[in-house]
């Protein structure tokens, strides 16, 4: 994925077995057999049954193989030193190598590391997905993590790294599996460890091998180190490099207290999503989010549809959700949908609690039938509406880890002959 010179890693993993007061990590497929009921309870599931375990190149033991068609070569011992991440530098195409050049020579920086980053959608949450070298990348983690063998053996062997917060909201399926996207057809991929990432910036992380499977653009983020200097002094001459068109995002603990209200932020998608979003920005305004106006103009209409009346979505969403309802009409179920307890489509926010966007942000999701679909529950949704509107590209929320069964949102394009 790209060129391998210089500093060049993948994606964040503060994770390791910290111990002591720092609790204790269990990777899939290892034993913790000294963990008290106290320890953090940091575990994937076991690995996949089809692992294979590497031949050992020396005395120190290798985590198995969950997937051989996406592994890489493992990583080996840690080379270098340990350094932060101060900035994010976000695109939605590849990064040249002018512009890298050009961040090298900013005065105040002293390392860039380019990964790739995308955000595909997972139970109406955008993750931050970086896929990683793990040889490289590791060295942007605390020393402990960036020394843990076996976990980034277990990347570099095809598994996924989580975000510790995100188990509770996204624990994998029964076999220990994540799905990586709202498409139909998108990946699943074995969670390998529960760990903590870098705060705000990343959710979980992969090996390049997935990244290029994924359809993530090569290189189009950079992770840049000031060290010794404030980041903010760096900010200015980055955004200078990379042009508008770019994000450049502060991580350091300051910014981590609150999103930084200067930066202007960017999903990167893909699949039929990035295809009905297009090219949007955003930025955090008085607690709200606050796409760019010609994104708006350009993508955000207001139309009549059948049962519902006047709703404001996306208009990439317009003809598929008309024929589903149409075909709702057509089943005899119109009565199953109620329109006064529509609760709309198109509104820029995060989702409850967090700093994700939900796909409303982007006008591809709407919410049906509110009191009697509430979050965490089974949901009165008619079984068959849900039918119809799977079959016409939308994804039902019922259906998730966390239930939100009055949720629905495009998972495919479909052109209504």
């Amino acid at each position: 994925m790209g060129r391998r010179d210089g500093m060049r890693p993948g994606a964040v993993l503060l994770c390791g077995l910290l111990g002591g007061l720092l609790g204790v990590l269990t990777l899939a497929g290892c034993q913790n057999s000294d963990a008290s009921p106290s320890a953090d309870p940091t575990t994937a599931g076991s690995a996949p049954t089809t692992a294979t375990t590497r031949p050992a190149a020396s005395a120190t033991p290798t985590a198995p193989v969950a997937d051989p068609a996406h592994a890489v070569t493992p990583p080996g011992p840690r080379k270098g030193p340990v350094v932060p991440a101060d900035v994010l530098v976000l695109a939605q195409d590849t990064i040249p190598d002018a512009v890298v050049r050009q961040v090298e020579r900013i005065k105040g920086v002293t390392g860039v590391a380019r990964i790739s980053m995308a955000n595909p959608s997972v139970e109406d949450r955008l993750l931050k997905v970086v896929a990683v070298d793990p040889a490289s990348y590791r060295n942007f983690t605390p020393v402990l993590s960036a020394d843990n063998q076996t976990l980034w053996d277990r990347i570099a062997g095809g598994e996924i790294a989580v975000d510790t917060s995100l188990r509770k909201v996204l624990a994998p399926d029964g076999d220990g599996y994540v799905k990586l996207g709202a498409d139909a057809e998108a990946p699943r991929i074995h969670v390998g460890a529960w760990a903590p990432q870098i705060p705000g910036a990343v959710d979980a992380v992969v090996n390049e091998k997935w990244g290029k499977a994924l359809g993530m653009k090569p290189d189009n983020a950079l992770l840049v180190t000031s060290t010794s200097t404030a980041p903010d002094r760096v900010v200015g001459p980055i955004q200078a490099a990379v042009g508008r068109s770019a994000s450049v995002q502060r991580l350091d603990v300051v910014a981590r207290l609150g999103l930084d209200p200067q930066a202007v932020q960017m999903p990167v998608l893909y699949g039929a999503v990035a295809q009905a979003v297009g090219n949007y920005t955003y930025a955090f305004a008085g607690g709200q989010v606050v796409p760019s106006g010609a994104w708006v103009r350009s993508h955000i209409v207001t139309e009549t549809v059948p049962i519902l009346g006047s709703v404001t979505c996306n208009k990439a969403l317009f003809p598929q959700l008309k024929a589903a309802l149409a075909d709702v009409i057509k089943q005899g179920l119109t009565s199953k949908i109620h329109p006064s307890e529509y609760a709309g489509c198109y509104y820029p926010r995060f989702i409850a609690g967090t700093r994700s966007l939900s796909n409303h942000a982007f006008g591809l999701a709407l919410d049906l039938n509110v009191p009697g679909n509430q979050r965490g529950t089974v949901g009165q949704m008619d079984r068959s509406v849900v039918a119809i509107f799977e079959h016409w590209g939308f994804t039902w929320g019922g259906t998730w880890h966390y239930t939100d069964p009055m949720h629905f949102e495009m998972n495919r394009i479909v052109h209504p002959g």
